[in-house]
């Protein structure tokens, strides 16, 4: 996409971390983040294969898709240790202009904030939800390379964690409302 436009992301809780293994000092942390569909039934359900959408304007959007892994080391490193990927799809007054599917290379940083809290939510994907931020370095179908940032504040976050995603694809940058990276 050769656009300067920036993209902002205008949804409601997207994103389910779920952690694999224990926090403690010394040990690795084995995460799996997710785009969810939310239902809202009492209490809401999430369930894995949510799509998102980011709009900068009335007429640029993007649509995005995905899920994967990744092991956080211990000492707050980088990791090649990371899965998954998805689709997106770029539209210009709802014509599509790209699409392809993206996958994740290395993980650059997470920060894990809190677990979420219990019975919250109907989670058909895993147990142990988890509030924070990762950070994906990620590869385009289409030869471009980029970041996604992965914001989770569910059920019993801090605030302060932006709920949504980041990603940039060569030098557009999407993000959630309000977002310093917002033009």
């Amino acid at each position: 996409m050769k656009s300067a436009k920036t993209f902002a992301l205008g949804l409601s809780i997207i994103l389910m971390m779920t952690v694999a293994a224990p926090f403690a000092s010394a040990q690795a942390d084995h995460v799996r983040w997710d785009i969810i569909n939310l239902a809202f039934t009492t209490p809401p359900t999430v369930s894995a294969g949510g799509i998102a959408f980011a709009s900068a304007d009335a007429t640029h959007t993007i649509r995005l898709t995905g899920s994967g892994t990744f092991v956080a080391p211990a000492n707050g490193g980088t990791s090649s240790a990371a899965t998954g990927g998805g689709t997106w799809e770029t539209f210009t007054s709802g014509v599509l202009t790209g699409s392809g599917t993206y996958f994740v290379t290395s993980l650059a940083s997470w920060q894990f904030a809190n677990f979420q809290t219990p019975g919250a939510v109907t989670d058909l994907i895993d147990t142990g939800g988890a509030n924070g931020n990762a950070i994906l370095r990620i590869q385009y179908s289409d030869g471009s390379e980029g970041v996604l940032g992965v914001g989770c504040h569910g059920p019993g976050a801090p605030a302060g964690i932006q709920e949504g995603v980041i990603a940039t694809k060569n030098f557009v940058t999407t993000g959630p409302p309000n977002h310093p990276l917002r033009a």
